[in-house]
């Protein structure tokens, strides 16, 4: 088989077997091949009456019944993860800067360039939850908990917009904000949204603008598609933005500040990126 071929195989497990043993048999990959993709999450296991999860481990014992699904890409496989850092931490919850191009959390092909497991993998006593999302291609603060207690009242927090979000956008051309901010409200994928920018200044370049914005609720590319729709794209915007071209290093948009009322001490707790992380079109 040839080594950039991806495959795609699902099969449900007919007697006792070992888990790389039998993909292997089935994919026609080599056995190392095989326990590499499981380390790094493109193996999937179902067992009737249990969640589907990643499985990892490369001699467990398949019981009849069972469903293994491979998801073999060797591009996604082969990838390296950006470094990343955790900025604060307590009991409950940790603060990670997520910098451009790493993934909040994996795909069906793998989770080893992901925040989520680097955060698994650097602490394996914590039972990491993913509690919301920032688009691979930005940068910027998340929120990762470390319990199913902490996972739930964070989650209500954002859920109850109890969590104030902050970005900095740099768009394309010159947008001039009125004193009380511009709040951008046009619905996206047929649900409420709601942006709001609330200052705006020039950016290094002076043909651009730099935007403060909070974000209100948490749409797919919220910010960006709103903005796109005013006429003012983010720059370096793959999907939104008027590229012409160009080509960029990073999306210039970043969650620099998070700030919430602590549900387990009841003080206010404020994050920002520290100037060692910020990127460049914030330097």
């Amino acid at each position: 088989m040839e080594n950039n071929q991806t495959v795609h195989c699902r099969l449900t497990v007919e007697g006792p077997a070992k888990a790389f043993q039998l993909l292997a048999d089935v994919s026609g990959l080599p056995k190392e091949r095989i326990k590499h993709a499981m380390v790094k999450g493109a193996v999937w296991l179902h067992r009737p009456g249990t969640k589907e999860r990643r499985l990892r481990k490369a001699k467990f014992k398949l019981q009849e019944g069972d469903c293994v699904e491979l998801c073999y890409d060797p591009k996604v496989l082969a990838m390296a993860p950006p470094h990343t850092t955790c900025i604060a931490e307590n009991s409950d919850y940790s603060v990670w800067f997520k910098p451009p191009w790493m993934l909040s959390q994996g795909t069906r092909y793998g989770d080893h360039c992901s925040l989520l497991r680097i955060a698994e993998k650097e602490n394996r006593d914590i039972d990491y939850k993913l509690i919301h999302r920032l688009d691979r291609e930005a940068s910027g603060l998340m929120l990762l908990a470390h319990n199913r207690n902490a996972a739930k009242l964070l989650s209500n927090l954002f859920q109850d917009n109890k969590i104030v979000k902050r970005y900095f956008a740099e768009v394309e051309g010159i947008l001039e904000i009125k004193k009380g901010g511009l709040l951008l409200t046009e619905e996206l994928d047929e649900k409420p949204s709601k942006t709001e920018i609330l200052t705006s200044r020039s950016a290094k370049s002076r043909k651009n603008s730099l935007l403060d914005i909070r974000l209100h609720t948490g749409r797919l590319h919220q910010i960006r598609r709103h903005l796109s729709s005013l006429g003012y794209p983010v720059l370096g915007d793959p999907q939104y933005g008027n590229a012409e071209g160009k080509v960029y290093a990073q999306l210039h948009l970043c969650a620099w500040k998070i700030s919430f009322l602590s549900p387990f001490t009841k003080k206010e707790c404020v994050y920002q990126i520290p100037n060692d992380l910020r990127p460049s079109f914030l330097l």
